[in-house]
């Protein structure tokens, strides 16, 4: 209803209702145990502008969305599962962003350019099926595992 409010016949309001409104920013908070490595990975790297930032923590843009990274100097790299996808052990738990397959592809040819080590080298899963879908898997330098994913179609993000 216009004033907010739902009837009994409405979806839930907070439910992934087919109805493709535009997406409400995400937030994330992760441990890193160096922030000027943190800075040099997601904001030189990664293209992630900065934003409040304190001695404990700095605030990234990731892609539209607020990334925060939180300092650990203690945090050590470890604790990280693989489970396979598509025969590839992917690191579990991993954070990332869905981009257009040319967005995906260019941020690919850089990450490769500068040196990144990959888990998981770019390439293209579920090929010629539903949900077809560029992925790439590397560490930051505190150890959190990201991935990154492209679709030709973003309709095709839930495709079965």
């Amino acid at each position: 209803m216009a004033d907010g409010s739902h009837s009994s016949s409405d979806s839930h309001p907070l439910s992934d209702a087919a109805s493709p409104a535009p997406l409400s920013p995400f937030h994330l908070a992760v441990q890193v145990n160096d922030l000027a490595e943190a800075r040099k990975f997601y904001g030189e790297l990664l293209g992630c502008s900065e934003g409040r930032s304190a001695s404990t923590w700095v605030d990234f843009n990731f892609f539209g969305h607020q990334f925060v990274c939180h300092l650990n100097p203690d945090k050590t790299p470890g604790g990280i599962h693989c489970n396979e996808v598509d025969g590839h052990g992917v690191p579990v738990p991993h954070f990332g962003i869905v981009l257009d397959m040319q967005r995906w592809s260019a941020l690919a040819d850089r990450l490769k350019s500068k040196g990144v080590e990959f888990v998981i080298a770019p390439y293209i899963r579920f090929q010629g099926e539903p949900g077809e879908q560029g992925t790439m898997f590397f560490y930051d330098p505190s150890g959190n595992a990201v991935e990154m994913k492209g679709f030709n179609d973003m309709d095709a993000l839930f495709a079965k």
